[in-house]
């Protein structure tokens, strides 16, 4: 069984799909492991590391040669992939919907496309759930990034010369990323509050000592959709929630956007008019940028101004935390494919709920139902 772990080409991704530490296990299981040249230098990994823990090095031709698994972050480009023999597995960040055309190329390629953002939320598959590993450590490095657009303090400071208040910090959105966010900030010292369509978020808002925002008069209405993520709202909820938000965002001095809806746009959070409520100097971080984005005006991989508040909508923000999201990305690659792992076969075997679910080509075809809907 031969592993590949490609370079990244997509442009600003500097993240690595496999470690020194899941390079070691791999080999552990029997597997051997080819790394293509410098594909660790952006995660601060140099090919020493991988050749210390066994693999060997080589180009990208001789990478893919005879793989029977090609491990990568982001969908690599098909035409990248020539020499990869049919039936070999490519086992990545696919972007699904977003790539739509790039996953009819790989089954034309002869691949077995797996995308691992299509992983269940299901206990057992935690450990191997990218979206979460990732989304967590993007939710602290947006309060990080708010910090350093905003020009104050987070904390309350008392001092000879007068008293600095807190910043106060609204998050809305709490799914992994939202959660991390409220800690962080919370451990910066701010006020922070925030806000979810999810009735079950309330109580988790409240364990991290943040004072949560809902709306009270909407009745009956629960954002829970399947596999624990936020579903679309009601006419009646998005007036009333948009009044509510209103009302608070204008006394925010930073707001960090999370939502996201699985296969379609990011729902629209933030209007224009409620942007310019807020005090100058207000900064609000937009997380769900590259799916349209939760604000009105944000721009993919740009920081904009309007009405005297920055809009940070910076691309790839895991990729921005490269060292410690790929280990844990290189964790969840090795935790899929190692509980699947056939000793006498030696290689993994899906089994069909995992299997179904992540699988996205097979025998020439696309065959995920979740594509094919």
């Amino acid at each position: 069984m031969k592993i590949a772990v490609l370079k990244e080409t997509a442009a600003g991704e500097r993240r690595v799909s496999a470690t020194p530490e899941t390079v070691k296990k791999f080999i552990g299981l029997g597997a051997s492991v080819t790394v293509e040249k410098g594909a660790g230098e952006t995660a601060s990994i140099a090919d020493q590391g991988y050749f210390d823990a066994g693999a060997s090095l080589s180009s990208r031709a001789d990478a893919l040669k005879d793989a029977d698994i090609v491990l990568g972050v982001a969908g690599p480009d098909p035409k990248s992939l020539t020499g990869m023999k049919s039936g070999a597995w490519l086992v990545a960040g696919l972007n699904p919907f977003g790539e739509r055309a790039r996953i009819d190329e790989y089954a034309a390629l002869g691949l077995e496309a797996l995308a691992m953002e299509f992983m269940p939320r299901i206990t057992r598959a935690q450990s191997m759930d990218i979206l979460s590993s990732q989304s967590n450590l993007a939710g602290y490095k947006a309060v990080l990034d708010a910090a350093g657009e905003y020009g104050r303090a987070f904390p309350m400071m008392m001092t000879a010369a007068g008293t600095v208040s807190a910043a106060k910090v609204f998050v809305m959105g709490v799914g992994v990323a939202g959660l991390q966010a409220i800690a962080t900030a919370r451990r910066l010292g701010a006020q922070v509050s925030a806000t979810d369509v999810r009735a079950a978020t309330r109580e988790q808002i409240l364990s991290l000592g943040a004072k949560p925002i809902f709306v009270e008069a909407v009745k009956g209405i629960e954002g829970e959709g399947t596999g624990g993520y936020a579903t679309e709202m009601s006419d009646e909820y998005k007036a009333a929630q948009a009044e509510l938000v209103s009302s608070h965002i204008a006394k925010q001095d930073i707001v960090i956007t999370t939502a996201l809806i699985p296969g379609r746009p990011a729902p629209r959070l933030i209007s224009d008019a409620q942007i310019a409520s807020m005090k100058p100097g207000s900064v609000i971080v937009d997380l769900a940028v590259e799916a349209g984005g939760n604000v009105e005006g944000a721009a993919a991989g740009e920081i904009v101004e309007k009405h005297g508040v920055k809009i940070v909508g910076h691309k790839n923000v895991p990729s921005r935390l490269a060292a410690d999201t790929s280990a844990l990305f290189a964790r969840n690659l090795f935790n899929v494919l190692s509980a699947f792992w056939d000793k006498e076969a030696q290689r993994p075997v899906l089994d069909e709920e995992i299997g179904d679910a992540i699988r996205l080509t097979r025998g020439g075809k696309v065959v995920n139902s979740r594509l094919l809907a």
